[in-house]
Protein backbone atom coordinates (compact mmCIF):
# COMPACT_ATOMS: atom_id res chain seq x y z
CA UNK A 1 0.00 0.00 0.00
CA UNK A 2 3.00 2.44 1.16
CA UNK A 3 4.30 1.23 -2.49
CA UNK A 4 1.58 2.62 -4.63
CA UNK A 5 0.58 5.52 -2.42
CA UNK A 6 4.54 7.05 -3.33
CA UNK A 7 3.81 6.15 -6.91
CA UNK A 8 0.79 7.90 -7.27
CA UNK A 9 2.38 11.00 -5.17
CA UNK A 10 5.44 11.02 -8.20
CA UNK A 11 2.81 10.55 -10.61
CA UNK A 12 0.99 13.99 -9.96
CA UNK A 13 4.57 15.69 -9.27
CA UNK A 14 5.84 14.49 -12.81
CA UNK A 15 2.16 15.90 -14.51
CA UNK A 16 1.99 19.30 -12.27
CA UNK A 17 6.11 20.22 -13.22
CA UNK A 18 4.98 18.98 -17.08
CA UNK A 19 2.02 21.35 -16.49
CA UNK A 20 3.65 23.87 -14.86
CA UNK A 21 6.65 23.64 -17.76
CA UNK A 22 4.35 24.16 -20.46
CA UNK A 23 2.94 26.88 -18.52
CA UNK A 24 6.25 28.45 -18.45
CA UNK A 25 7.05 27.86 -22.36
CA UNK A 26 3.18 29.05 -23.10
CA UNK A 27 4.21 32.86 -23.06
CA UNK A 28 7.55 32.31 -25.37
CA UNK A 29 5.81 30.69 -27.80
CA UNK A 30 2.16 32.69 -27.81
CA UNK A 31 4.07 36.37 -27.63
CA UNK A 32 5.61 38.90 -29.18
CA UNK A 33 7.06 42.10 -28.55
CA UNK A 34 7.04 45.19 -30.86
CA UNK A 35 9.71 47.37 -30.14
CA UNK A 36 9.61 51.23 -30.23
CA UNK A 37 10.03 52.30 -33.99
CA UNK A 38 8.71 48.51 -35.34
CA UNK A 39 5.65 47.34 -36.83
CA UNK A 40 4.59 43.91 -36.90
CA UNK A 41 2.71 42.49 -40.35
CA UNK A 42 1.11 39.17 -39.24
CA UNK A 43 1.16 36.01 -41.76
CA UNK A 44 -1.61 33.71 -41.20
CA UNK A 45 -1.00 30.50 -42.17
CA UNK A 46 -4.18 29.84 -43.28
CA UNK A 47 -5.73 33.26 -44.95
CA UNK A 48 -2.11 34.85 -45.61
CA UNK A 49 -1.51 38.62 -44.30
CA UNK A 50 -3.34 40.28 -42.57
CA UNK A 51 -4.43 43.71 -43.20
CA UNK A 52 -3.73 44.66 -39.03
CA UNK A 53 -0.41 46.11 -38.33
CA UNK A 54 0.45 45.69 -34.90
CA UNK A 55 1.89 48.52 -33.18
CA UNK A 56 4.81 48.70 -30.21
CA UNK A 57 3.84 46.58 -27.25
CA UNK A 58 3.44 42.70 -26.45
CA UNK A 59 0.33 40.97 -28.79
CA UNK A 60 -0.99 37.25 -28.43
CA UNK A 61 -0.31 34.73 -31.57
CA UNK A 62 -1.25 31.12 -32.21
CA UNK A 63 1.87 28.95 -32.56
CA UNK A 64 2.77 27.79 -35.93
CA UNK A 65 -0.15 29.35 -37.14
CA UNK A 66 0.78 32.99 -36.45
CA UNK A 67 4.21 34.48 -38.19
CA UNK A 68 4.76 38.17 -37.18
CA UNK A 69 6.88 39.73 -39.31
CA UNK A 70 8.76 43.10 -38.54
CA UNK A 71 9.55 46.70 -40.34
CA UNK A 72 11.35 49.51 -39.19
CA UNK A 73 9.56 52.39 -39.46
CA UNK A 74 12.18 55.23 -38.64
CA UNK A 75 13.31 57.75 -41.33
CA UNK A 76 16.73 55.76 -43.00
CA UNK A 77 18.77 57.38 -45.48
CA UNK A 78 19.94 55.97 -48.63
CA UNK A 79 22.14 57.77 -51.62
CA UNK A 80 22.05 57.32 -55.07
CA UNK A 81 24.30 57.85 -57.80
CA UNK A 82 23.48 57.67 -61.58
CA UNK A 83 25.48 58.93 -64.65
CA UNK A 84 23.50 60.65 -67.60
CA UNK A 85 23.54 62.82 -69.96
CA UNK A 86 22.21 66.81 -70.20
CA UNK A 87 19.96 68.24 -73.11
CA UNK A 88 23.25 69.37 -74.42
CA UNK A 89 25.05 66.11 -74.48
CA UNK A 90 27.01 66.47 -71.34
CA UNK A 91 27.66 63.56 -69.33
CA UNK A 92 27.13 64.49 -65.22
CA UNK A 93 27.23 62.16 -62.23
CA UNK A 94 24.54 63.36 -59.99
CA UNK A 95 24.27 61.79 -55.81
CA UNK A 96 20.78 61.95 -54.49
CA UNK A 97 20.52 61.44 -50.85
CA UNK A 98 17.13 60.56 -49.10
CA UNK A 99 15.35 60.04 -45.87
CA UNK A 100 12.63 57.54 -46.37
CA UNK A 101 10.69 55.22 -44.46
CA UNK A 102 7.63 53.51 -45.18
CA UNK A 103 4.35 53.75 -44.51
CA UNK A 104 2.32 52.28 -41.57
CA UNK A 105 -1.18 51.80 -43.60
CA UNK A 106 0.97 50.31 -46.58
CA UNK A 107 3.12 47.43 -44.52
CA UNK A 108 1.02 44.98 -45.91
CA UNK A 109 0.98 45.43 -49.34
CA UNK A 110 4.60 46.07 -48.98
CA UNK A 111 5.47 42.93 -47.66
CA UNK A 112 2.90 40.83 -50.14
CA UNK A 113 4.36 42.69 -53.20
CA UNK A 114 8.10 44.02 -52.65
CA UNK A 115 8.87 41.99 -49.12
CA UNK A 116 11.08 43.09 -46.09
CA UNK A 117 14.09 44.47 -48.63
CA UNK A 118 11.66 46.84 -50.14
CA UNK A 119 13.92 49.44 -50.24
CA UNK A 120 16.73 48.05 -52.42
CA UNK A 121 14.27 46.56 -55.12
CA UNK A 122 12.22 50.08 -55.22
CA UNK A 123 14.76 53.32 -54.65
CA UNK A 124 17.48 52.65 -57.14
CA UNK A 125 15.20 52.57 -60.08
CA UNK A 126 12.61 55.31 -59.14
CA UNK A 127 15.67 57.35 -58.15
CA UNK A 128 17.41 56.58 -61.42
CA UNK A 129 14.49 56.74 -63.76
CA UNK A 130 13.63 60.53 -62.37
CA UNK A 131 16.91 61.64 -62.72
CA UNK A 132 17.84 60.87 -65.94
CA UNK A 133 14.26 62.01 -66.70
CA UNK A 134 14.92 65.20 -64.97
CA UNK A 135 18.50 65.81 -65.82
CA UNK A 136 17.92 65.28 -69.55
CA UNK A 137 15.34 68.47 -69.52
CA UNK A 138 18.58 70.92 -68.74
CA UNK A 139 21.61 72.47 -70.10
CA UNK A 140 24.95 71.36 -68.37
CA UNK A 141 25.00 75.12 -67.46
CA UNK A 142 21.68 75.29 -65.94
CA UNK A 143 22.24 72.02 -63.92
CA UNK A 144 24.79 75.00 -61.77
CA UNK A 145 22.90 78.02 -62.52
CA UNK A 146 19.18 76.18 -61.58
CA UNK A 147 20.37 73.72 -59.40
CA UNK A 148 17.41 74.67 -56.78
CA UNK A 149 14.95 74.15 -58.97
CA UNK A 150 16.45 70.64 -60.62
CA UNK A 151 16.10 69.45 -56.75
CA UNK A 152 12.85 70.72 -56.47
CA UNK A 153 11.90 68.71 -59.71
CA UNK A 154 13.71 65.71 -58.52
CA UNK A 155 12.39 65.72 -55.44
CA UNK A 156 8.58 65.85 -56.35
CA UNK A 157 9.10 62.87 -59.16
CA UNK A 158 10.82 61.23 -56.60
CA UNK A 159 8.06 61.81 -53.59
CA UNK A 160 5.40 60.70 -56.55
CA UNK A 161 7.15 57.47 -57.88
CA UNK A 162 7.74 55.82 -54.18
CA UNK A 163 4.58 57.42 -53.09
CA UNK A 164 3.06 54.49 -55.32
CA UNK A 165 5.10 52.03 -53.53
CA UNK A 166 3.85 52.67 -50.48
CA UNK A 167 7.19 54.85 -48.80
CA UNK A 168 7.30 58.24 -47.26
CA UNK A 169 10.16 60.25 -48.89
CA UNK A 170 10.74 62.90 -45.98
CA UNK A 171 13.69 64.67 -47.53
CA UNK A 172 15.57 64.80 -51.21
CA UNK A 173 18.89 66.48 -52.00
CA UNK A 174 21.24 66.71 -54.40
CA UNK A 175 24.91 66.82 -52.50
CA UNK A 176 27.66 66.10 -55.42
CA UNK A 177 27.09 67.14 -59.06
CA UNK A 178 30.35 65.98 -60.88
CA UNK A 179 30.23 66.62 -64.89
CA UNK A 180 32.72 65.12 -67.72
CA UNK A 181 36.36 65.37 -68.36
CA UNK A 182 35.47 67.54 -71.27
CA UNK A 183 33.12 69.89 -69.92
CA UNK A 184 35.37 70.86 -67.18
CA UNK A 185 38.20 71.38 -69.55
CA UNK A 186 35.52 74.36 -71.36
CA UNK A 187 35.02 76.03 -68.04
CA UNK A 188 38.55 76.29 -67.52
CA UNK A 189 39.02 77.53 -70.99
CA UNK A 190 35.54 80.02 -70.72
CA UNK A 191 37.03 81.29 -67.26
CA UNK A 192 40.64 81.56 -69.04
CA UNK A 193 38.93 83.36 -72.06
CA UNK A 194 37.23 85.60 -69.91
CA UNK A 195 40.22 86.35 -67.35
CA UNK A 196 41.78 87.73 -70.35
CA UNK A 197 39.47 89.80 -72.09
CA UNK A 198 38.99 91.35 -68.59
CA UNK A 199 42.46 92.17 -68.97
CA UNK A 200 42.40 93.35 -72.58
CA UNK A 201 39.40 95.45 -71.44
CA UNK A 202 41.59 96.56 -68.64
CA UNK A 203 44.59 97.62 -70.97
CA UNK A 204 42.42 99.83 -73.13
CA UNK A 205 40.53 101.68 -70.29
CA UNK A 206 44.69 102.38 -68.90
CA UNK A 207 45.78 103.19 -72.52
CA UNK A 208 42.46 105.63 -72.76
CA UNK A 209 43.28 107.48 -69.73
CA UNK A 210 47.13 107.71 -70.33
CA UNK A 211 45.53 109.50 -73.67
CA UNK A 212 43.54 112.26 -71.84
CA UNK A 213 46.11 113.18 -69.24
CA UNK A 214 48.26 113.16 -72.66
CA UNK A 215 46.57 115.55 -73.81
CA UNK A 216 45.23 117.16 -70.79
CA UNK A 217 49.12 118.06 -70.20
CA UNK A 218 49.40 119.40 -73.64
CA UNK A 219 47.05 121.72 -73.29
CA UNK A 220 48.16 123.12 -69.91
CA UNK A 221 51.39 123.55 -71.38
CA UNK A 222 49.88 125.49 -74.51
CA UNK A 223 47.69 127.57 -72.42
CA UNK A 224 51.06 128.14 -70.16
CA UNK A 225 53.31 129.29 -73.21
CA UNK A 226 50.09 131.29 -74.68
CA UNK A 227 50.35 133.16 -70.78
CA UNK A 228 54.15 133.33 -70.93
CA UNK A 229 54.31 135.11 -74.68
CA UNK A 230 51.37 137.21 -73.78
CA UNK A 231 53.16 138.08 -70.62
CA UNK A 232 56.57 139.07 -72.88
CA UNK A 233 54.43 141.14 -75.30
CA UNK A 234 53.10 142.90 -72.36
CA UNK A 235 56.10 143.64 -69.93
CA UNK A 236 59.04 143.24 -72.06
CA UNK A 237 62.13 141.02 -70.68
CA UNK A 238 61.78 141.32 -67.32
CA UNK A 239 59.45 137.89 -66.43
CA UNK A 240 62.32 136.16 -68.09
CA UNK A 241 64.42 137.99 -65.60
CA UNK A 242 62.41 137.21 -62.75
CA UNK A 243 62.36 133.70 -63.77
CA UNK A 244 66.06 133.04 -63.74
CA UNK A 245 66.88 134.81 -60.67
CA UNK A 246 64.70 132.50 -59.29
CA UNK A 247 65.99 129.56 -61.43
CA UNK A 248 69.46 130.77 -59.64
CA UNK A 249 68.16 130.38 -56.13
CA UNK A 250 67.04 127.07 -56.56
CA UNK A 251 70.40 126.18 -57.87
CA UNK A 252 72.17 127.84 -54.93
CA UNK A 253 70.11 126.35 -52.33
CA UNK A 254 70.87 123.09 -53.67
CA UNK A 255 74.71 123.05 -53.94
CA UNK A 256 74.62 124.93 -50.57
CA UNK A 257 72.87 121.52 -48.83
CA UNK A 258 75.86 119.34 -50.57
CA UNK A 259 78.82 118.38 -48.38
CA UNK A 260 80.76 118.19 -51.89
CA UNK A 261 80.96 121.66 -52.63
CA UNK A 262 82.92 124.70 -51.04
CA UNK A 263 82.24 128.10 -51.94
CA UNK A 264 86.16 130.53 -51.52
CA UNK A 265 85.36 134.02 -52.17
CA UNK A 266 86.18 135.36 -55.00
CA UNK A 267 89.61 138.30 -54.90
CA UNK A 268 90.93 137.09 -51.36
CA UNK A 269 93.92 134.63 -50.36
CA UNK A 270 92.99 132.07 -48.54
CA UNK A 271 95.04 130.01 -46.49
CA UNK A 272 94.97 127.21 -49.76
CA UNK A 273 96.78 130.13 -51.89
CA UNK A 274 100.09 130.54 -49.38
CA UNK A 275 102.10 127.86 -50.70
CA UNK A 276 101.68 129.08 -54.54
CA UNK A 277 102.28 132.94 -52.93
CA UNK A 278 105.64 132.09 -51.88
CA UNK A 279 106.81 130.40 -54.66
CA UNK A 280 105.90 133.21 -56.88
CA UNK A 281 107.46 136.08 -54.99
Amino acid sequence: MAATSADKVLTLLSRASLGLGGLAILPAICLFDVDGGQRAVMLNMLTGVEDKVRGEGTHFRVPWLMQPKLYNIRMRPKLIQTTTGTKDLQIVTIHVRMLFRPSVEGLPTIHKTLGEDYDERVLPSIANEVMKATVAQYNAEQLLTQREQVSHVIRDGIIQRAKQFNIVMDDISITHLTYGKEFARAIEEKQVAQQDAERQKFLVEMADQERQATITRSEGEAEAAKLISEALAKHGKGLIDVRRIDAAKDIAESLAKSPNVMYLPAGQQMLLNVAGSGRQQ
